[in-house]
């Protein structure tokens, strides 16, 4: 801007100061406006979430709950494990007081009191357990003597069997077989202190394990109730309801279970020691009591006991008579399958040959013979607990369902539960 010369002649009026302050803070508020940041404008993101298809989502929807349930379950199996000593007994112990509950009720029905209908079931259970141990015991003391003798004619009669029988086995080679035997055997006698602890341990165990199962048993008859509504008390009160009928429903199945196996296992063992009685091998009542526990395991427990009467014979009296005692192993085998199962084990315990197979052997790989001996029960149990509350889901959807169309039709204090309670005594 060029300046020029000053007017002397003109005056310094008002109106031209305000005119100059004005356009002073015009270019001075353009000065600022050029030094400032530049206005950051915002409006609505043109991103979307990525689409995938549906059956992808559910998949993995589907593969972490799985993931989750499978590590809940790893780990509630480890524990189960790692405490097998605590909960087997309890599990026995269950067991039995489902067999036993059935005198309880009746002795309390006749004026006894619960506690002491409880403890005289306990005791009587002892009683006959020490018998029946006493007489299995004399029987086995008598016949050692006999069986002497016995296995010395066994032990020739098989010799001569794979001497001059189709296997053409030499002596030889007998006794070859035999020194082997012996150097096993002797091999393994060498490590005596170790086999004394395992069985100092295995022994302290199978004591406490005794002791748990008879205060269990009696508590479970004497205050079975109180426990169980203690444990309900756990749940959320929203779902009290369905877990009181569902621990219902598995207490029933458990005790039909228990009851179908008592009548099968007497059958298996009555059918052994019969055949066993009339080809005169030894141990007849050891072999009975053997094969009645051991029947607690389904479709394979009589088999594998039975064996040990096959054995028994082909050491006491030879071949022909163990070929005999097998065929009857077989026979009362076949009677439980095809006549004892569907007709008891179908009838009470709805579970498909398959599942009790499947079952058995996830309980020997998680818990040996004790697992094979508690899932079975236990995938009864589970079984009758998944019907049960798919039952009640239906029949609580169909009960709210009518009750909107026509109210008339259902009393007003028609519940789930009452209907499937109905359902259950039909």
């Amino acid at each position: 801007m060029r300046r020029e010369p000053r007017d002397s002649s003109t005056e310094d009026t008002p109106e031209l100061r305000e005119r100059i302050a004005h356009q002073w803070a015009e270019i001075r508020a353009a000065r600022r406006a050029l030094e400032a940041a530049p206005e950051i404008t915002v409006g609505p993101s043109n991103l979307k979430p990525a689409q995938v298809p549906y059956g992808v989502d559910l998949a993995a929807a589907w593969s972490w709950r799985f993931v989750v349930i499978c590590a809940a379950g790893a780990i509630i199996l480890y524990l189960l494990n790692l405490f097998l000593v605590v909960v087997l007994p309890v599990v026995i112990a269950l067991l039995l007081a489902a067999l036993a509950i059935p005198l309880v009720t009746w002795l309390e029905r006749h004026s006894v009191p619960r506690k002491l209908a409880a403890l005289l079931v306990v005791v009587v259970g002892i009683t006959l357990i020490a018998l029946l141990i006493t007489f299995v015991s004399n029987q086995v003391s008598r016949g050692v003597s006999d069986l002497g003798t016995q296995v010395t004619s066994g032990i020739d009669q098989i010799r001569d069997w794979l001497r001059d029988g189709p296997l053409k086995i030499t002596d030889s080679q007998i006794s070859e077989g035999l020194d082997q035997a012996q150097k096993q055997l002797s091999e393994l006698s060498n490590d005596v202190v170790g086999a004394a602890t395992e069985v100092g341990t295995a022994v302290g165990h199978v004591v406490a394990g005794i002791f748990i199962v008879l205060f269990a048993t009696y508590f479970f008859l004497a205050d079975g109730p109180l426990i169980w509504s203690w444990v309900v008390r756990l749940f959320p009160r929203a779902g009290r309801m369905r877990a009181d009928s569902s621990g219902r429903v598995a207490w029933r199945s458990l005790t039909q279970f228990v009851r179908a196996t008592v009548l099968v296992a007497a059958t298996d063992a009555a059918g052994i020691m019969i055949g066993a009685a009339v080809l005169g091998v030894p141990f007849v009542s050891a072999i009975g009591v053997l094969v009645f526990l051991g029947a607690f395991v389904p479709m394979i427990g009589a088999f594998v006991s039975g064996s040990v009467a096959v054995l028994v014979a082909l050491v006491a009296q030879g071949p022909i008579t163990a070929l005999f005692m097998f065929g009857v192993v077989v026979a009362v085998q076949q009677l439980e399958a095809h006549v004892l199962q569907p007709f008891l084990m179908g009838r009470f315990v709805s579970v498909h040959p398959l599942g009790v197979i499947l079952a058995i052997a996830i309980g020997v790989i998680v818990a040996g013979i004790a697992g094979a001996l508690i899932a079975v029960p236990l995938a009864a149990s589970l079984n009758a607990v998944v019907q049960h509350l798919a039952a009640y889901t239906e029949v609580g959807e169909d009960a709210e369902d009518a009750a909107e169309d026509d109210p008339a039709q259902l009393p007003p204090d028609a519940t789930a539960d009452e209907v499937v309670d109905a359902e259950d005594q039909t």
